[in-house]
């Protein structure tokens, strides 16, 4: 039985409490001390926005944690996006900190002289990349023979309800033309978990709930005080528990229930030992929504304008979406909504740890 761990935690005892969460869900014994360990972070937006980025205690605490037990070989790989800046991003969510008080070696899939992009031929039975990609998978050469550990948030997302330890693997295994998948999504993720436990020595996931994400994730979202934090080296079981917490029905995420059918983990809340807090009866309330720009791509990606993509994401057209997107999210929603969520999160404990660092 998949076991996924969670706790409650405040402010004044989080990097304890997350290295309880992870003796409780066995990473010692689900990621090889003698293997090198990949830390893959999650920036869904280079501004410090709440619920959206991993925590600088989240990345702390398990860093800490890998060092207490002997895991020496660690490093972090970053991944681009067309409309998200990594390097501001580390910046402004004070990660690069913590990478440089640790020595932690950092690296970018999308730098040459870090790793490169070779053709992956997968064992397991692809639902939709060799379709996407017929010429071939890529992946990067640097996560080959390595265990990786995800640290994705609690949060909503516009196209796959839920966003987690599954979806965290999106940036870092695929190059910037992953957005050829987005109508396929789940069975695209599904696809890359299988690739992962092909070529990764262990996965494991861990997951900061302190501040959620509710509504049009995973940037656009609206702040909510939690106190959880989860792990599990089950990437379906900890999705699934998420999901249930958030409160969204399970069906509205295909790829969990598509992965527990493919055997890549557990996608039933009932044949998941859940450790720690009781979550069973946990329901946030969490609902998606939507934004300007969510409508535009679910018309696109989903919609009557589906039977265009290839005119709008694989010929210039394309550059035309990656302005809209950035002028609506760094020049409109922010500036006019968001700089304000986030300067009474300020307030809040969890906002008075972040300013610490």
């Amino acid at each position: 039985m998949s076991k996924v761990a969670v706790l409650k935690t405040k402010p004044e005892t989080v990097i304890e409490d997350y290295k309880r969460l992870l003796e409780l869900a066995e990473f010692e014994r689900q990621v090889p001390k003698h293997k090198p360990v990949i830390l893959k972070d999650n920036i869904s937006w280079h501004f410090m926005f709440p619920g959206a980025n991993t925590t600088p205690w989240q990345l702390e605490a398990v860093i800490q944690y890998l060092s207490d037990l002997g895991y020496r070989d660690v490093s972090a790989v970053h991944n681009r996006t067309v409309v998200i800046n990594a390097a501001l991003g580390q910046r402004e969510n004070k990660l690069d900190c913590i990478y440089k008080k640790y020595g932690i070696r950092e690296r970018c899939n999308f730098d040459p002289a870090d790793m490169n992009w070779v053709v992956y031929e997968p064992k397991a039975k692809m639902l939709a990349l060799d379709k996407i990609f017929p010429e071939g998978i890529r992946i990067p050469d640097y996560f080959l023979g390595k265990s990786i550990v995800h640290l994705p948030t609690v949060k909503c997302h516009i196209y796959t309800t839920m966003t987690g330890a599954m979806k965290n693997a999106f940036g870092g295994l695929l190059n910037t033309r992953r957005h050829y998948t987005h109508s396929v999504i789940h069975e695209t993720l599904c696809d890359l978990l299988a690739i992962q436990q092909e070529i990764h020595t262990g996965v494991f996931a861990v997951m900061d709930g302190t501040t959620c994400g509710n509504g049009p994730g995973p940037r656009c979202m609206e702040p909510v005080q939690k106190d959880y934090i989860l792990a599990s080296a089950d990437s379906v079981a900890i999705d699934c528990v998420s999901t249930h917490m958030m409160g969204h029905e399970l069906e509205t995420v295909p790829c969990i229930g598509k992965a527990h059918e493919l055997g890549l983990g557990t996608g039933r809340l009932d044949e998941i030992e859940v450790l720690g807090e009781e979550v069973r009866d946990v329901d946030f309330g969490f609902e998606v929504g939507s934004t300007f720009a969510s409508k535009v791509g679910r018309l696109t990606w989903f919609g009557p304008l589906k039977r265009f993509q290839w005119l709008f994401f694989h010929t210039p057209v394309v550059y035309l979406f990656i302005l809209g997107s950035f002028l609506y999210h760094d020049y409109f929603w922010f500036p006019v909504k968001g700089r304000k969520i986030v300067r009474e999160w300020y307030e809040t404990p969890w906002g008075q740890l972040f300013e610490s660092y």
